[in-house]
């Protein structure tokens, strides 16, 4: 079979025992170096985007994509929510009245931001009913005044489905017992878990009851748009609310947490750089290899000489062979880096049964597991980059292999 000659002795002495074993230590550490840093990479890249992910689905799962607004309340938000459910980039939408407030509970108390929605419309933009621990939407009743509250709220305030809860509004009240701040009794319906944050401060209630105790006169505050696409949620709020005509404000997530999520963007790239440099202080280590190869293999580079070899076919030989230790280490650390990253939260959790202790508590962090998504685009870039620097690290020790002259290596022979 044909062969070229610098890839066949490229390839032998790459396979070849030397009789230097420093030297194959050096090319072995090299390899393991490469193929661990392209693995960790990987798999931590996986995690972080495992974390964007769980993040945007949950957060912006509860929060609006977009929300319109009238100057204090909407005199008509059914013609709203009809008139933006129309739009071919608006997947629902649903109306809301929203305040601020305290809860008292078991002799404590807690701020809370107060939702009224209206059941049925609310699963359809929320994810809320997907992460009901007790309780179910359908149990907020007009007139009933229940409320759901989060995990963490529910305890700290030690109170559970069907306790009684007092709702304090930051506003005054003239009776003729004189000023008193406005509350109101409510009975716990439900209790939700979706992350630490909202879990500890966001309430819902009906609509109805909302609009008696913030006296809006059964007027919502606005309508909470879900879009089909998260990136598009400015444009198409500003598109509905000029299809609306007339004096509307407009929201959306990237103004109430766009700045969590290019933290986290930015975070993601600069761990990246910074676990590449392993990268490439792995890859750059098969300069000392090829170095120490080329002294040891001197005397052959100049018989290769003086058969007839030029200087250019001797670069290409340690080229090749460097190739082949990155290349493996790169393919190797590729492969185990997707089966790590598809593995890893199985991986913890085995861990944490097997110590007892579990790394994430759901009362601290906001999600108890951790998390990883596989992108193919990050794994193409990674690999290639290992290969690159691989192939970048060869050049020098290549080049110094063919300016060996074949007369004063041979002198002493």
């Amino acid at each position: 079979m044909f062969r070229p000659l610098s890839l066949y002795i490229g390839l032998r002495y790459t396979a070849a025992k030397r009789r230097n074993h420093f030297i194959s230590f050096i090319s072995m550490t090299s390899m393991i170096g490469l193929m661990l840093g392209v693995a960790v990479l990987i798999i931590v890249l996986s995690v972080m985007n495992g974390f964007d992910r769980e993040l945007k689905q949950r957060i912006l799962g509860m929060v609006p994509h977009a929300v319109i607004r009238g100057d204090d309340v909407l005199s008509n938000w059914q013609a709203v929510d009809a008139s933006v459910s129309g739009h071919p980039e608006v997947r629902a939408a649903a109306p809301f009245i929203q305040g601020q407030g305290m809860i008292t509970g078991g002799g404590n108390v807690r701020g809370v931001l107060l939702n009224g929605i209206l059941p049925e419309e609310e699963r359809q933009v929320s994810i809320i009913e997907n992460h009901m621990v007790e309780g179910a939407l359908d149990d907020l009743r007009s007139g009933e005044f229940g409320i759901i509250i989060g995990r963490l709220m529910a305890a700290s305030l030690r109170l559970q489905v069907g306790d009684k809860v007092t709702v304090v509004l930051p506003e005054a009240s003239v009776t003729p017992a004189g000023v008193l701040p406005r509350l109101k009794r409510f009975t716990v319906k439900g209790v939700f878990s979706v992350g630490a944050e909202l879990d500890g401060n966001y309430t819902l209630i009906h609509m109805d009851d909302a609009a008696k105790l913030m006296r809006t006169n059964g007027l919502a505050h606005g309508v909470r748009l879900l879009v089909d696409d998260l990136f598009r949620a400015p444009r198409v709020a500003e598109e509905a609310a000029m299809a609306l005509g007339g004096r509307f404000f407009v929201s959306d997530w990237t103004r109430t947490h766009g700045n969590l999520f290019q933290a986290i963007r930015m975070e993601k790239t600069m761990i990246g750089l910074l676990l590449m440099f392993i990268v490439a202080v792995a890859a750059f280590n098969i300069v000392s290899t090829l170095v120490m190869v080329v002294t040891d293999k001197t005397s052959d580079i100049a018989i290769l000489r003086t058969m007839g070899a030029t200087p250019g076919r001797i670069m290409r030989i340690f080229i090749v062979q460097g190739a082949v230790i990155g290349m493996v280490g790169t393919v190797v650390g590729t492969l185990l880096g997707v089966v790590g990253a598809y593995n890893i939260s199985d991986f913890i959790g085995w861990v944490e049964r097997l110590m007892g202790h579990q790394f994430l508590n759901a009362d601290v962090y906001f999600i108890s597991y951790l998390p990883s998504q596989l992108q193919w685009v990050d794994v193409g870039i990674i690999s290639g980059a290992g290969l690159l620097m691989s192939l970048l690290a060869t050049i020098y020790p290549a080049w110094r292999a063919s300016r060996v002259d074949p007369a004063e290596a041979l002198r002493y022979e």
